[in-house]
């Protein structure tokens, strides 16, 4: 009997199973034109609300910042600066994501990054038992608490959108 080959382990999923955490995987088919949390929901057969997306920013006085928002709604830069004692912040350019992470668009997990940055996973994870997120790899993504994430990251849950 064949084994089904097993795909490389990305840092989120390593780091997931070195805590005992319980997690689902997806993997599905990408392409650099459909990346966004609702082209994802669609292709795992997910409500799009469930979806959340990374977003990397940058603050007056701590530098990166992490957020994590639905896929279906936008990040507020004023409710995200204020939770992360900030009086300004910026989303950080594109070409600086992956030197400063060590993921690339489309495949940035909240979990893993080259440094454990400051994190906040808006309130409306708190609707749902479990959320998904990027795993850290495009076309793989990965379902676990929204507890699970904020023990992880070291985060806290804010009121981040618009």
């Amino acid at each position: 009997m064949a084994k089904k080959k097993r795909v490389q382990k990305t840092n989120a999923i390593r780091i997931v199973e070195q805590q005992k955490i319980p997690y689902k995987e997806y993997e599905f088919e990408w392409s650099e034109d459909h990346l966004s949390a609702n082209s994802v929901a669609e292709k795992i057969g997910i409500e799009d609300g469930k979806i959340f997306k990374t977003l990397v920013t940058v603050g007056n006085k701590t530098g990166p910042v992490v957020a994590v928002i639905p896929g279906n709604k936008e990040l507020n830069l004023k409710k995200l600066a204020s939770a992360s004692g900030n009086k300004k912040i910026e989303m950080l350019h594109l070409k600086d994501l992956e030197e400063t992470t060590g993921y690339i668009r489309g495949g940035c997990s909240p979990i893993g990054m080259k440094k454990l940055f400051p994190t906040f996973i808006a309130e409306e994870a708190n609707q749902f038992e479990t959320i998904i997120v990027s795993a850290g790899k495009r076309g793989m993504q990965i379902e676990l608490a929204p507890s699970a994430i904020v023990h992880v990251t070291n985060g806290s849950i804010a009121d981040l959108t618009m």
